[in-house]
């Protein structure tokens, strides 16, 4: 993405809030962030510690305290910028002796510019599912969506589940394992 791009959406972020509430802007593209799906666009705002301590539950308060003076202003932030934005994540900022992964509390919202849902998803009823992926396994994910074969990392795993439904083998599966759930209703 060109410079003058995220130099203007970075400026729009710091815009919405008061002077100082805000630390830095990341704007990150696909190979900046491993939450990032190819071709995608996301936001990472770091909220000013303003001289309060570190640690989780000072980060839990910074959040909290962010999130309620700020809720009109994400709601409207994220009614304003650009399509191709999928998410927009706050966080207090953390110094910089604190490198490593954040692991502490975030509030992310969906950009309105986030992939559409398919019919399927429409029509269905969809239970969404967290996993964690090495690194080969999120390149074959990757791969996948860079081909063409699915939109984003939770539609290539429906995908790959489904293939495995069509398999002749997983009939016979549960059809096992509905012999063992029968045997332990016996016990």
């Amino acid at each position: 993405m060109e410079k003058a791009v995220t130099d203007r959406i970075e400026e729009r972020v710091r815009s919405a809030f008061p002077e100082g509430a805000i630390a830095r802007v990341q704007v990150l593209e696909y190979g900046d962030d491993p939450e990032v799906e190819p071709g995608e666009t996301a936001i990472r705002v770091l909220i000013d510690r303003a001289g309060r301590p570190e640690g989780k539950e000072a980060d839990k308060e910074i959040l909290d305290a962010f999130a309620e003076a700020s809720r009109p202003v994400v709601k409207k932030l994220r009614d304003e910028l650009p399509g191709f934005i999928g998410w927009v994540e706050f966080r207090p900022d953390r110094p910089a002796k604190a490198a490593g992964p954040h692991g502490g509390p975030i509030l992310r919202i969906r950009g309105h510019g986030g992939r559409a849902a398919t019919p399927d998803e429409v029509s269905e009823e969809l239970t969404p599912v967290m996993t964690r992926l090495g690194p080969a396994d999120l390149a074959t994910v990757d791969t996948l969506i860079s081909a063409g074969i699915a939109q984003s990392r939770a539609e290539v795993l429906r995908w790959a589940v489904g293939r495995i439904r069509e398999q002749p083998a997983y009939a016979q599966l549960q059809q096992r394992v509905q012999e063992i759930n029968e045997l332990k209703d016996q016990f």
